[in-house]
């Protein structure tokens, strides 16, 4: 994929989710019709934006089996991939942005209810400057990123939207198998309750 496509990509990436994140209505917490119609070219402002390449990437369903990845922990920086997922347990992936009031929400939500998260481990993923995404945690959630199954990564070559899925909304929260098989995917906010059962799918 070519540099203009991946700036184009993260462009609508952007843009959607500045919308989203703004938006004063209900969140959604389906990614039905509700999701494509908030993405739709009559709710948002394509001024400036190339997509006749990306739309597509944007529509698409998330990748049904994890591909490669890598991503680098917030603090040491070190390389994670794949390769460094529990084989035992479901893997929750958690796309945010630090500025949007969902994400913000959603982190305080799970931090309160860690406890219950024990036995799935969480990655919080963000193309973000780390600085920001550290300010994120100290802020709202400073205890669940000290956690000891929650690792905070930095999507610096935007593998992500690249390789797994380009969210409309955020939060985007992907739940994957031990076998690495997708199980259960929403955007935005949902009911604390109904996230842990769909993480413990």
């Amino acid at each position: 994929m070519n540099k203009k496509i991946i700036l184009g990509v993260s462009a609508i990436l952007t843009a959607g989710i500045l919308y989203s994140c703004d938006n004063n209505s209900k969140p959604k917490t389906d990614n039905t019709a509700t999701t494509s119609q908030e993405a739709s070219p009559e709710n948002h402002d394509h001024a400036g934006h190339d997509h006749s390449q990306a739309a597509p990437t944007q529509s698409s369903e998330p990748a049904a089996i994890l591909p490669n990845f890598t991503f680098y922990q917030l603090r040491s920086g070190i390389r994670i991939t794949q390769e460094n997922l529990a084989k035992d347990k479901n893997t929750v992936f958690i796309l945010f942005d630090p500025g949007c009031s969902h994400c913000q929400h959603e982190a305080t939500e799970l931090e309160k209810n860690i406890d219950r998260l024990k036995d799935v481990n969480i990655y919080y993923i963000s193309m973000n400057d780390p600085a920001l995404v550290l300010g994120f945690f100290d802020t709202f959630a400073p205890k669940l990123s000290k956690a000891s199954n929650v690792e905070v990564l930095i999507d610096k070559d935007q593998t992500f939207i690249q390789t797994i899925h380009v969210p409309s909304q955020f939060p985007a929260n992907y739940v994957y198998g031990a076998d690495g098989k997708l199980k259960a995917h929403w955007e935005g906010e949902k009911n604390i309750n109904e996230a842990i059962s769909q993480i413990h799918k």
